[in-house]
């Protein structure tokens, strides 16, 4: 049965009424907001990369949003168990999570249960900063660039071994994508943390390593162990006179990023209240210069930027594990 023009007439009213009082409150959302402290989940311990830039940001945002950003370190399970209490809590801007590539691309495709989703369970608000590591082997090792420990590699199938923080953590799947891309089979050797591998390293037990240019710069400094590359796409700015891998393998690139997430369903005038401030925060010159010591690169992007890179990250993770076979006991 055909619509009475005054009935349409009143519909399309009542309609744009309803959009008009949507658009108004979440206006008053964001402009309200906040009107008490904040909670950043680090899911990590307290000292670290996460930690030190969740840290500086959330300083910067107290001073700009007139309430206290509290960092709330939840370490354990790489991340999962800070990342799960983000997505289990209320979506109203007061629980916020410092997002990782370990947590957001990598974790979903090695653990059978996780109980989040890294995609659904999250509104993006910005990245926040980028890292790329460092290749280093021990100087025993026979090699003076990639080109040469590759060559070795394949002069030794297996008989070369490399450290990493643990099974699927991010430098093994570099030592993983480097395997795939230069036809040579490395043997990898977990560790339970960063800190023991690039010990073992230095004391010749593995080759070599990828890792942290600032955990390793001491070691680069005294010699004990030599730096061939970096693993972005772009120098590292710790180590501005290394070639990346990327120089002798076009394509290769791991880098380690950090953001800021909200549980899904935040509104969108909080998010955007969120947005704007951490992107001021990371655009100061103090804040920029704490992110470069520790090697990294302030980014301050948009939500949507941020969203695209989380799917593109988890898709290239995803099908450099499926090839590689990598398995995380839960």
């Amino acid at each position: 049965m055909p619509i009475a023009t005054g009935s349409r007439n009143s519909f399309v009213a009542l309609h744009l009424a309803l959009i008009t009082v949507l658009t108004a409150t979440g206006a008053a959302q964001g402009q309200s907001y906040p009107q008490k402290p904040i909670r950043v989940i680090v899911g990590s311990a307290p000292g670290g990369a996460p930690d030190i830039l969740a840290r500086a940001i959330g300083q910067k945002m107290t001073d700009a949003l007139g309430q206290q950003v509290v960092i709330d370190n939840r370490a354990g399970a790489s991340g999962a168990i800070g990342a799960e209490m983000t997505a289990k809590a209320v979506a109203d801007g007061y629980t916020l999570f410092l997002s990782t590539t370990m947590g957001f691309a990598i974790l979903p495709h090695v653990k059978k249960k996780l109980s989040y989703d890294a995609i659904k369970d999250f509104s993006s608000i910005t990245q926040l900063a980028s890292a790329s590591n460092v290749l280093v082997i021990n100087p025993s090792v026979p090699a003076k660039s990639v080109a040469e420990l590759l060559q070795l590699a394949k002069s030794r199938p297996g008989g070369l071994n490399y450290g990493s923080a643990g099974s699927g953590s991010p430098a093994h799947l570099a030592g993983e994508m480097l395997n795939m891309m230069a036809g040579v089979s490395m043997t990898h050797v977990p560790y339970k943390g960063a800190a023991p591998a690039l010990l073992d390293t230095i004391a010749g037990h593995v080759q070599f390593i990828i890792t942290s240019p600032i955990s390793a710069a001491p070691h680069i400094n005294s010699g004990k162990l030599r730096a061939l590359a970096t693993t972005g796409s772009k120098r590292n700015v710790t180590f501005p006179d290394l070639p990346t891998v990327a120089d002798t393998l076009p394509g290769f690139e791991i880098t380690q990023w950090w953001g800021l997430s909200a549980p899904s369903r935040t509104p969108k005038a909080i998010i955007d209240r969120l947005h704007a401030e951490a992107a001021k925060a990371i655009t100061m010159p103090d804040v920029r210069d704490r992110i470069a010591r520790d090697g990294a690169a302030a980014v301050g992007g948009t939500p949507r930027e941020f969203d695209a890179l989380i799917v593109a990250e988890s898709r290239r993770f995803s099908d450099l594990i499926r090839k590689a076979g990598i398995k995380v006991e839960d």
